[in-house]
């Protein structure tokens, strides 16, 4: 089993912005996984304009009318989690992990990966979608 790798002291969290806290995380992992998790938050702006940075669970968190993913950091990989994913069209296969969960599904990236940039904006608008529709 992963293990998730520390994320900004939780002394430090209160009253900061979600914000602040995510740039904290990506300055704090100082290895491709800070560079990976930059590149996904850029991604999630450009493919969902609307979205909505949170910090919960000590993670970085994307919603726009409800969670769209988590970005989660391990020692080996930096996960998303899309909470609805096993709803979610997949027709690219970015999921590659918690594929046996009932409702969630993952995508892990690992160091050297890259990320098929329009499979990815499909699937954040689709979860965007899938939110909208649950309202």
């Amino acid at each position: 089993m992963a293990t998730r790798t520390k994320s900004p002291a939780k002394a430090g969290e209160a009253g900061l912005p979600a914000a602040q806290l995510i740039d904290a995380r990506i300055a704090e992992l100082a290895d491709w996984r800070g560079g990976m998790l930059a590149r996904v938050r850029q991604l999630v702006h450009a493919a969902v304009p609307d979205v909505v940075e949170e910090w919960k669970w000590r993670v970085p968190v994307w919603s726009c009318g409800g969670i769209i993913c988590t970005g989660e950091s391990y020692k080996q990989a930096v996960k998303l989690t899309f909470p609805k994913g096993a709803s979610l069209p997949d027709p690219s296969g970015l999921f590659n992990a918690s594929l046996e969960g009932g409702t969630r599904r993952a995508i892990d990236l690992h160091e050297g990966d890259a990320i098929d940039e329009p499979a990815f904006a499909a699937l954040l608008r689709r979860a965007v979608e899938k939110n909208a529709a649950g309202k």
